[in-house]
């Protein structure tokens, strides 16, 4: 399958052990007795993969794994890809072989198309609202418990950007951090004592006392959380040239853009994996 370099697709090895999980799931104990009962073992059929709705395609890579697992001899071939946008009607892929196989498949490759296309569709519209600007937008660790890997992919397909992906690739301190540990200053200096050269420090402030008391520790990235537009301009003007600035906190479409035109590096939104609903996909025969 071709996908774009941008896309950065996870590695097939990280993808099959997440579709074979969601087969299992489906097949259950007795496998799909509906398709193995109802239509002969040597039935053939044509099935097309279609968006119903206009949007950006993910999740392809996904089901090719599904159609190849449940039945290595079924022929799928790409129509679109993924990271491409698709209007309402557009064939998406072909699925040729025994039609058992295809229905077994068919709800599992589409439930993978149709949620991370939401996510890449949804992603795209954020993309869209501040082209132009300098700012980029990033995904958040809101995710689906057991598809981070693959919503962080539409994400990328969508346009977007990928925050950390776990606990384990970069040290963000919050709110609940610093009451914990007793302020700024000691969670700096305690992060900085443990931290490998190759990690950043990112901490978040919702305050503009507190950016300069950031700054004065010479933090990497700052997280300005939940400020106003006047706050958000006054910390791109205390900051610049001396830190990264991410703005977070209920973004929306709505206010994406009046974010964006303040200067920031990064806008995290949760809501582009949490709350983007499905893209309208189906196979038909």
């Amino acid at each position: 399958m071709i996908v774009s370099a941008r896309t950065r697709p996870p590695h097939p090895v990280l993808i099959e052990p997440i579709v074979r999980s969601a087969l299992e799931e489906d097949l259950g104990r007795a496998g799909d007795i509906t398709s193995d009962l109802t239509i002969p073992a040597d039935t053939i059929a044509c099935a097309k993969l279609v968006a119903r709705s206009a949007g950006t395609i993910s999740g392809l890579i996904a089901a090719e794994r599904v159609f190849a697992l449940v039945d290595p001899k079924l022929a799928y071939r790409p129509a679109k890809h993924d990271g491409e946008t698709v209007a309402a009607g557009a064939i998406i892929a072909v699925i040729d072989g025994h039609a058992r196989s295809v229905l077994t498949a068919e709800r599992v490759a589409l439930n993978f198309v149709g949620h991370l296309s939401g996510i890449a569709t949804a992603t795209h519209a954020f993309v869209e609202a501040v082209a132009g600007t300098r700012a980029r937008i990033v995904c958040t660790r809101k995710t689906t418990p057991g598809l981070r890997i693959l919503e962080k992919y539409a994400v990328r397909c969508g346009g977007g950007f990928n925050h950390r992906f776990g606990l384990d690739d970069a040290v963000l301190i919050k709110d609940n951090h610093l009451a914990a540990c007793g302020g700024i200053k000691p969670a700096i200096e305690r992060a900085r004592a443990g931290l490998g050269h190759m990690a950043k420090i990112e901490l978040e402030v919702d305050t503009l006392t507190q950016l300069e008391e950031a700054l004065s520790l010479g933090v990497d990235t700052i997280l300005l959380d939940n400020m106003g537009i006047d706050d958000l301009k006054r910390a791109g003007e205390l900051a610049r040239g001396r830190a990264t600035l991410e703005a977070s906190g209920s973004v929306t479409l709505a206010t994406v853009r009046a974010i964006a035109e303040t200067g920031v590096d990064y806008i995290s939104s949760g809501a582009i994996t949490h709350s983007a609903p499905s893209l309208d996909v189906a196979l038909d025969f």
